[in-house]
């Protein structure tokens, strides 16, 4: 609009000067090229050239083909006419004007009723005068004077003439502007988008800097980089810093809520801790000292029985392996040792390729696996902790599926946060265990959970994971089954 209203103007302050001073402008240009035709041929006569030649009736007509005038020289002593550009009629018109102006020379008095003359300039030897004829009502641009003793030169030009080119020019001059302004007004347009396109481009990057979203980059243009090509680069630039600085504020952050939190409950998580282990360690390790010393002496000789008491101190003893390995973890998290490293990563791939890696225990629960196809979706957090927390739930969901034997994943996107959820059909947990499951060493149903070797530690590392990221997890029961889940910033 602004290079459209610039060329309005530009075009309208032209048109309007031709308007208002085209035709003065001509006059004078005209009134010029009349003193030089009369100059010149004032010159000629004093010069003393031969005005009835052949020559000099040529350089006449020359003079007035090119400034677009009529001229007649009139000898007054012969009172013939000498030389003249026009035809003898006209000749014999101009002849008319010339003896009308010689007798308003000689009487002042003088009247001529078909010639209204208005005189605009008056020299020595010569008269510039506005003079219209009133029978065929045209106006005429004059000038004359008496040249030597008996001459008298002629030179007019209709005004007519100079309106009709001052018309055509102005004519001429509309229909260019008109033109001018609509081949600018696409040339414009199009120029204009060329601008503003990488322009409107910034101004969505910097949105979506604004709501802390930094996947969008800015490509420039090519080879030849402009201003807007270096500025996209620069918040390109700014991009990556800032995404850098926000990461490094939130594991800051993070470590220090942890440190707040951890320091007041530690004395009291190491002697809950220490009680747990003597309690969770007690019963397999009674069970391995029972068949050990069984063995030792002999109570049963065949080789089936001695198998079977192996098996079970093996048994036993992986089952103290794991949830010894299970405790570490635990402990490296409760107490800090281990803190969450904020990084930005693609969720939904996160999730489907765990799934793929784990179809074996899939097919030998003989578990049907439902997960719907979504978009990636960026998420705030630990990744390798996350994975761990979707590894419980998943491995959880397996060892306590029935009923249809369904495992269904669902991702949900809700107010900068994400909510991953993983369901199996099967019996709810009772409402009195809710409130317990994320307890170290809480089992739900003691016999199933031994029966599949677990150690009741699985929720309770969910629980440490999700609070070292100060992020919200939980648990829903359904009439057919369970929902376990958990949440992270997209922000």
């Amino acid at each position: 609009m602004a290079f459209l209203m610039t060329m309005i103007i530009a075009f309208g302050f032209c048109i309007i000067m031709n308007v208002l001073f085209m035709e003065r402008y001509y006059v004078k240009d005209k009134i010029d090229n009349i003193v030089k035709a009369y100059v010149s041929t004032q010159d000629a006569i004093l010069n003393g050239r031969d005005i009835t030649s052949y020559d000099f009736d040529e350089e006449i007509s020359h003079i007035c083909e090119r400034y677009n005038i009529e001229m007649l020289v009139y000898d007054n002593d012969t009172k013939r006419v000498k030389a003249s550009s026009s035809s003898e009629k006209n000749a014999d018109v101009m002849k008319e004007v010339v003896l009308s102006n010689l007798n308003a020379l000689n009487d002042e008095s003088y009247l001529d009723p078909t010639r209204d003359v208005k005189k605009l300039q008056k020299g020595e030897n010569y008269t510039l005068q506005l003079d219209t004829d009133r029978v065929n009502d045209i106006e005429y641009l004059e000038m004359w004077g008496i040249v030597g003793e008996d001459y008298l030169v002629f030179v007019r030009t209709t005004v007519q003439s100079i309106r009709d080119n001052v018309k055509i020019s102005n004519t001429f001059m509309a229909m260019t502007a008109f033109t001018a302004l609509s081949i600018g007004a696409i040339l414009v347009l199009f120029i204009s988008k060329k601008v503003t396109a990488p322009i409107q481009k910034l101004y969505h990057i910097s949105d979506e800097m604004k709501r802390l979203n930094f996947e969008a980059k800015f490509e420039d243009s090519g080879v030849h980089k402009n201003e807007i090509d270096i500025l996209g680069q620069n918040m390109n630039e700014l991009s990556e810093i800032l995404e850098a600085s926000i990461k490094d504020l939130k594991n800051a952050n993070i470590a220090l809520k942890q440190d707040i939190a951890k320091k007041e409950e530690i004395d009291e998580m190491r002697k809950e801790f220490l009680s747990n282990v003597s309690h969770e360690l007690k019963t397999p390790i009674a069970l391995i000292q029972g068949y050990a010393e069984g063995l030792k002496e002999g109570i049963n000789d065949d080789e089936e029985s001695k198998d079977f008491y192996c098996e079970v101190i093996m048994d036993e003893a992986s089952k103290m392996n794991i949830m010894v390995k299970k405790l570490l973890t635990l402990n490296q998290l409760e107490f800090g040792n281990e803190g969450a490293t904020m990084e930005r990563f693609d969720i939904v791939e996160l999730v489907k390729n765990y799934i793929k890696s784990a179809e074996l225990l899939a097919r030998q629960k003989e578990a049907t696996v439902k997960i719907g196809n979504y978009k990636p979706i960026f998420v705030w957090g630990d990744e390798f902790r996350v994975e761990e927390v979707l590894q419980n739930y998943y491995s959880n969901a397996l060892n306590h599926i029935g009923g249809e034997r369904v495992v269904d994943i669902k991702i949900t996107e809700k107010d900068n946060k994400v909510r991953v959820s993983v369901f199996n059909t099967g019996n709810p947990i009772p409402e009195d265990s809710l409130k317990h499951i994320w307890d170290k060493f809480y089992k739900v149903d003691k016999a199933r959970t031994r029966e599949y070797g677990g150690s009741g530690v699985g929720l309770s590392i969910v629980k440490a994971i999700m609070e070292s990221m100060n992020q919200d997890y939980g648990v829903i029961n359904y009439d057919n089954g369970v929902e376990f889940y958990f949440e992270l910033e997209t922000k």
